[in-house]
């Protein structure tokens, strides 16, 4: 710089023979009967320069720049700049000067002398004015909430700073580097600035709730990790929007001057900071992958690249390119684990091997796992998309056949059937039932076909729990009450546009289908025992079918037939009644006409339509005499997958 340049004009005898000079009264160092015109200014400038700082010297406590010190301020500035230049004009030979080198070099070491004495005042008055503003001024944040009308804040010019004394404050630090600077003492000017404004950074980092020792994590477990995690979502925004945007702005306006010194004093005091934050979400995933870890890598993702353009604005330099390469370091290994993830979470499925079935055909556990994990990926369609973009999705082997025509139930003793993910037969051809019209419609279409793919995946795993059960009936149930549940989750949710409505449709029409089969084989032996004419029946007659109907009534509801979703559990539980007690009645009826044993008439109409309640409610909305007794045997149950009203948690 400059200043070390002026100190190549000395040597250690003249700074000896200058002390001594000194010490006489301040006087020309220029004989008056040979001095210039511009000998006279130089060193009257010189002789001024040493009045006011004389003043200020080190020994004095208070600030230039507080309200008594203000005044001299502005003369002790101008004052070094004077000093600076008589000291370029006594050191060019080719100045305007009558004076003698001896002279020249005495009127040199002087200004030398006194300058550095201002120097050293305005590195204190500096350290004063970042000492006393460090909390005000970040001006992103300070301006943003005065000038709330300007769209940003690095746009706010000197006029609309001048009023605030965050403005105040930023004119006496550019005033005082403006000086240093000029002056050749730049080095010691960013020294200074740096050191104390990168010390207010980390404090501001640290009082975010993010420090060091946070940023590599990869060796904690996940326990640890997540409320690390939260911290780090938390103080990822202020510090980039706010705390390192402020940064740049204090310096651009500080060091006005200098585009320069402004990049580098930007890189030094954010810098490293700014890549230590970046290198947290690598960390993370360099952690042990699990499926549920997936949600927190897509907030992590989010955040960054959600932010890119503002890391890419503010660390546009050279000097800050390791802030850009970190933040692309950590974007891409995020993406990369989380595909793996999603493709961990699909083994898992598969892998699955609960073989206890779900009592009453209830909603399979691992049904509610993967609906609620599908339906955290739908909120986070935007960035599966973008994470995908280059990985176009394909089937990793063709559907089975069997899943694809759920109409064409078999009776027992064949399996039942499985259901149709028409979606997923289609990727093949066309996942998105018309050609996409752009990447982001194709990178769009690719998550709902991976999505599709999960639930296939999920119902090719239900199809082989369905076969657990001994009796078909209830197989067909368990298919019904978790085709359903899937149904309706797509429906309360924005699954319901990444799948469509046609998905739906076709899902719903299957689960209303394998409840018809439920029906038909769970109840319609029940209807057969009641004969459809009774006109000639003996009461030997009667009373033998009255037996065989009521074991037959034992039979079809000696345990609980669990429909998880309350709508389909009225229209099935009504269908049945409908398909039985009517007819019981009329056959009731004529019994109690003909047979002389009122000890044949075990049930009532109203006890057989109780008991067909209990099968499905596991209490009895309807008092009987008749079938109190029946009844209570069934009033202990309680089902196991009783419908809840979030999505959510269930």
């Amino acid at each position: 710089m400059p200043r070390k340049g002026m100190r190549g004009f000395f040597s250690s005898s003249g700074h000896s023979e200058q002390r001594q000079r000194d010490r006489r009264p301040a006087e020309s160092s220029v004989s008056p009967s040979r001095r210039t015109f511009s000998d006279t200014l130089m060193e009257d400038n010189i002789a001024s320069a040493e009045q006011i700082i004389g003043r200020w010297g080190l020994d004095v406590a208070g600030s230039l720049f507080s309200a008594a010190g203000r005044p001299d301020s502005v003369h002790l500035l101008r004052a070094a700049a004077e000093l600076h230049r008589s000291m370029v004009f006594f050191s060019d030979p080719s100045a305007e000067s009558s004076a003698s080198p001896e002279e020249r070099s005495a009127a040199l070491f002087r200004a030398h002398e006194l300058l550095a004495a201002a120097m050293r005042r305005l590195e204190r008055e500096m350290h004063l004015l970042l000492s006393a503003h460090h909390s005000i001024l970040n001006p992103r944040d300070s301006l943003r909430l005065q000038y709330a009308s300007s769209s940003d804040a690095s746009d706010v010019d000197d006029a609309e700073v001048d009023g605030s004394g965050v403005g105040e404050a930023m004119q006496d630090l550019r005033a005082v580097a403006k000086t240093m600077i000029s002056a050749g003492y730049g080095k010691e000017c960013v020294r200074i600035y740096t050191t104390m404004r990168k010390s207010f950074v980390e404090e501001s980092i640290y009082r975010l709730g993010f420090d060091r020792k946070k940023a590599h994590v990869h060796k904690l477990n996940w326990a640890a990790i997540e409320p690390t995690i939260q911290s780090w979502l938390a103080a990822f925004p202020v510090a980039f929007r706010t705390l390192f945007s402020g940064e740049r702005f204090l310096c651009d306006q500080v060091f006005k001057g200098s585009d320069t010194i402004r990049e580098s004093c930007f890189a030094d005091i954010t810098g490293d900071v700014a890549a230590r934050i970046l290198a947290f979400p690598e960390s993370v995933a360099r952690s042990k992958r699990s499926p549920e870890q997936i949600f927190r890598l897509l907030d992590l993702y989010d955040a960054v690249s959600e932010h890119w353009p503002d890391i890419e604005t503010l660390f546009a330099f050279e000097s800050t390119a390791a802030v850009r390469s970190q933040a692309v370091a950590s974007l891409l290994r995020l993406a990369e684990v989380a595909r793996a993830t999603l493709a961990d979470f699909e083994a898992a499925i598969q892998r699955d091997a609960s073989r206890s079935a779900v009592p009453g055909g209830d909603v399979h556990p691992l049904t509610r796992y993967v609906m609620n994990y599908v339906l955290f990926l739908s909120d986070y369609k935007t960035t599966l998309a973008d994470i995908f973009a280059d990985f176009p999705f394909q089937a990793p082997y063709p559907p089975p056949e069997s899943l694809f025509d759920a109409t064409a139930a078999a009776t027992p003793p064949v399996s039942p059937p499985s259901s149709s993910i028409s979606i997923v037969n289609s990727l093949h051809e066309n996942p998105w039932r018309s050609p996409p019209s752009s990447p982001t419609a194709a990178a769009a279409g690719s998550i709902s076909a991976r999505i599709a793919w999960l639930i296939l995946v999920l119902l090719c795993k239900l199809n082989g729990r369905a076969e657990l059960y001994r009796e078909a009936a209830i197989s067909y149930l368990f298919l019904a009450n978790n085709l359903q549940y899937i149904v309706r989750k797509v429906k309360e949710s924005s699954l319901a546009v990444l799948l469509g409505d046609e998905w739906a449709v076709r899902h719903a029409e299957n689960a209303r289908h394998y409840l018809r089969s439920y029906k038909r084989l769970a109840w319609a032996k029940l209807a057969d025992e009641i004969p459809m004419e009774t006109a000639d029946m003996t009461a030997e007659e009667a009373e033998r079918r009255m037996r065989r109907f009521d074991d037959a009534l034992e039979a079809a509801c000696k345990g609980r037939a669990v429909v998880s979703d309350a709508e389909m559990r009225e229209q099935v539980r009504e269908s049945v009644e409908n398909m039985i007690v009517p007819q019981y009645r009329v056959f009731h009826e004529r019994c109690k006409a003909t047979v002389a044993s009122a000890a044949a008439l075990r049930f009532s109409p109203e006890d057989v339509r109780n008991k067909i309640d209990v099968v499905f409610t596991g209490s009895n909305g309807r008092t009987s005499s008749h079938g109190s007794s029946a009844s209570g045997s069934y009033s202990g149950s309680t089902a196991t997958g009783s419908s809840r009203t979030t999505h959510r948690s269930e």
